[in-house]
């Protein structure tokens, strides 16, 4: 769709639901033109063909409905010139591609932002990833030599600043009949570090909450959000529970959630002098929100990626981490892992064959290395090597 007349434009990497649904419309609002970038061929056609799509917010009482416009597509795998062209210009640039494919984009990002105008302000490069510190992976992907030349790093925040993040909004899979149409829930929360932006206004984006100090919004994020969602799907696959919601219906498997977040809990009040009365109505409001009966879930999708989210900075290994450290109860969130490391070869799920390929051909200790990133020294350690053991019996005995 052609854009309007002195529009402010931001590129986005990621035309799936989170890009469309959540990220896009809140540039949208904001005035934004949309430039999505992906290399789903399909999805960049169907966009460019479509003026306008649905983004339906669901909640107990009731929906709402917006549509969004002004926006175009760039197939990234085939038209990277016109890519470049667009980042060199741009306002913002911001992602929602999963963590392990940012140093894919990289590269692209690099050349658009080499290219800049010095009479153009910094463009403002933000990842909404479900991960610590996911912007400055991809700062740290952009900035390598093999992307940026290392004469150009001098005076690199002439071009551009980078900013984490951390977003919350749960967007379930969706309809097979939605086409462009995004169903997520009404609540939301976007937080970004503004402290690259002391000098200069940051970008005007409708929604955002900008802070000084990101990380307790991340962990608190990371550790109540992803860990509680990630511990109802795998408790549930394991008793062929079919969706989240089902899931949680369950008696002692809404007992496992609510035991893992008093865990994360313990850690995220002490580490970031969170009140505890107000963690305590957070994990309430978390569980009511991820039960949400018009957001159903199949624990498949959710529990998708189990070798990413067993990694060290992840929803369990990372606060289990810090907590067995401190001498602090970590058993639930080792209890969720061990679902985790029992979501081996499920359908559609590459990571899930991956992994029982790792737990067959390795001993427990690497196995935990390999995955989990824990090493000898941690106290965390011989307690997953325990966890890995017994999953590896049980296969055996299968």
């Amino acid at each position: 769709m052609a854009p309007t007349s002195n529009t402010k434009k931001a590129v986005h990497f990621g035309a799936g639901n989170i890009g469309r649904g959540f990220v896009a419309c809140f540039l949208h609002n904001s005035g934004y033109e949309v430039i999505f970038a992906d290399v789903n061929g399909d999805l960049i056609d169907s966009l460019n063909a479509s003026p306008s799509y649905k983004v339906i917010e669901v909640g107990s009482e009731g929906t709402e409905e917006s549509a969004i416009t002004n926006y175009r597509a760039i197939n990234s795998r085939t038209n990277e010139e016109e890519l470049i062209q667009e980042i060199s210009t741009a306002e913002v640039v911001t992602c929602s591609v999963g963590p392990n494919i940012l140093k894919f984009i990289a590269p692209v990002i690099a050349k658009g932002i080499d290219r800049r105008s010095e009479d153009l302000p910094p463009v403002a490069v933000i990842a909404c990833e479900n991960a610590i510190g996911a912007t400055d992976t991809l700062a740290e992907y952009i900035k390598d030599p093999k992307n940026t030349d290392p004469s150009r790093l001098a005076d690199y925040d002439k071009r551009a600043r980078f900013a984490n993040s951390a977003i919350d909004r749960i967007v379930p899979a969706q309809d097979p009949d939605a086409g462009l149409d995004v169903k997520l829930e009404k609540f939301y929360e976007w937080v970004v570090d503004g402290t690259p932006f002391k000098d200069m206004s940051p970008p005007d984006i409708k929604g955002i909450m900008w802070v000084d100090n990101l990380l307790p919004y991340i962990e608190r994020k990371l550790y109540t959000v992803n860990t509680g969602h990630a511990t109802a799907a795998y408790h549930g696959y394991i008793r062929r529970k079919s969706t989240v919601y089902d899931a949680l219906q369950d008696k002692d498997i809404h007992g496992e959630v609510k035991k893992a977040l008093e865990n994360t809990a313990n850690l995220i009040t002490q580490k970031h002098g969170i009140d505890e009365k107000a963690q305590n109505e957070y994990v309430d409001k978390i569980v009511r929100r991820i039960s949400n009966p018009h957001l159903e879930d199949a624990v498949e999708r959710v529990g998708r990626a189990p070798l990413r989210k067993l990694s060290r900075k992840e929803r369990f290994i990372g606060p289990a981490a810090e907590l067995a450290e401190h001498g602090k109860d970590c058993s639930a969130l080792l209890d969720a892992a061990e679902m985790a490391f029992r979501f081996q070869n499920v359908e559609g799920d590459e990571e899930s064959a991956e992994l029982a390929k790792i737990m067959a051909n390795n001993k427990p200790e690497d196995v935990v290395k390999q995955v989990c990133g824990l090493n000898e020294n941690e106290k965390l350690f011989p307690k997953v090597v325990e966890i890995v053991q017994r999953v590896q019996a049980d296969s055996q005995d299968d």
